[in-house]
């Protein structure tokens, strides 16, 4: 059976998530009272993302609210419980965190951990009865990624990957005139998003064990989504290589890694990603016309042009959307239009692209 999902399955996925609807959540909707029927919503991993981005997005969520915290850091409980209003009852750790399933003011656990412990809290997390939120990416492997969409379907919960971008206007419209194909037939995909590595030598990050990989596992997975969600396809195979520059910083993982991949409609889409490389556009070139985003990945200042003019959308905030349309998902009983599946895919694609880098051949996905 082939691994890539046909076009068509591909923007229907896109535009309304998978097909397959989780019995019995419409029974959420009766409970969620906590907040003006607001979902709760505990951030497991207060690190640099949940402390700048995800907590500060729920303070502008209408559908759901920041209800409890999991954290192995004491020091972090009291500041938390002060700044946002936490209750102690809603606070967690690591070693007492199944005990959340008794814990109803809490509806979704976002898991934002090294990528290593996204399987693990996400299985604890649907087991527990709660529906889960994973980061971006997925986790270290495809077996995980089916583990942990296994996990949520036996626990009849849904598991939504943290693809902001799907909400963001910038990008939807790179969706929309791609797949759409507004300038006819893409031609040809140019992407590249990284950054110049200057935090701490000893982060996760840098750690293969705990990361998984470097800047493609990190930065990488955006240009993976941008092909895949421009096209509207998913791709046959690829192509790679990686640069490394400084060895002592990155000997664990990846540092820039250059690929292609070949899409069934004929696009060749060119990608980079970097830990050493300031970057961060999506291109799509093809019969009648351009479109581009020339700031596309970052949490806002988005700008794209197209053959026609630029491009005129409000920055919004993106996580704030996304968490917003998880819990409406859950309180509708629909589906999420970033689905588990979703982050499966990339990671095969992932793990394609580091087959290649080994093998310096093409690899079919």
């Amino acid at each position: 059976m082939s691994n890539f999902y046909p076009r068509r399955k591909f923007i229907r996925n896109v535009s309304l998530g998978t097909l397959a609807l989780v019995p019995g959540i419409s029974a959420i909707a009766a409970y969620a009272k906590s907040k003006d029927k607001k979902l709760g919503v505990a951030l497991v991993g207060l690190g640099n993302y949940s402390t700048h981005q995800l907590a500060p997005a729920l303070q502008q969520c209408e559908h759901c609210y920041l209800a409890g915290i999991v954290t192995g850091t004491p020091a972090k409980e009291k500041i938390w419980a002060e700044k946002y209003s936490i209750p102690q009852k809603n606070i967690y750790n690591y070693q007492n965190f199944d005990s959340i399933a008794d814990n109803k003011d809490i509806d979704i656990v976002y898991v934002v951990l090294p990528v290593a412990m996204h399987k693990e809290y996400t299985i604890r997390a649907a087991r527990a009865g709660k529906h889960v939120i994973c980061e971006k990416p997925m986790a270290v492997s495809v077996a995980d990624c089916r583990e942990m969409i296994d996990a949520c379907k036996k626990a009849n919960k849904m598991l939504s990957i943290g693809y902001r971008l799907h909400f963001e206007p910038f990008n939807m419209e790179m969706m929309r005139l791609g797949q759409k194909r507004v300038f006819g037939n893409i031609i040809k995909i140019n992407s590249s998003n990284g950054f110049i590595w200057g935090g701490d030598p000893n982060a996760w990050r840098l750690k293969k064990a705990l990361a998984g990989g470097g800047g493609l596992m990190d930065m990488g997975v955006y240009v993976i989504q941008g092909a895949r969600y421009t096209t509207g396809e998913e791709p046959l195979s690829v192509s790679a290589r990686e640069i490394k520059t400084n060895p002592n910083l990155f000997k664990e993982v990846d540092e820039t890694v250059v690929w292609e991949m070949k899409f069934p409609g004929g696009a060749i889409a060119n990608c980079r990603s970097s830990y050493n490389e300031n970057a961060n556009f999506l291109r799509a070139e093809a019969q009648k016309g351009w479109f581009e985003l020339s700031e596309a990945y970052r949490y806002g200042g988005m700008v794209g042009a197209t053959t026609n003019g630029s491009m005129s959308f409000s920055n919004i905030n993106q996580q704030a959307a996304q968490m917003d349309d998880f819990a409406q998902c859950i309180m509708q009983n629909k589906p999420t239009r970033v689905p588990g599946e979703m982050g499966l895919q990339d990671i095969r694609i992932v793990e394609a692209i580091y087959r290649s880098i080994v093998s310096g051949k093409e690899e079919r996905v």
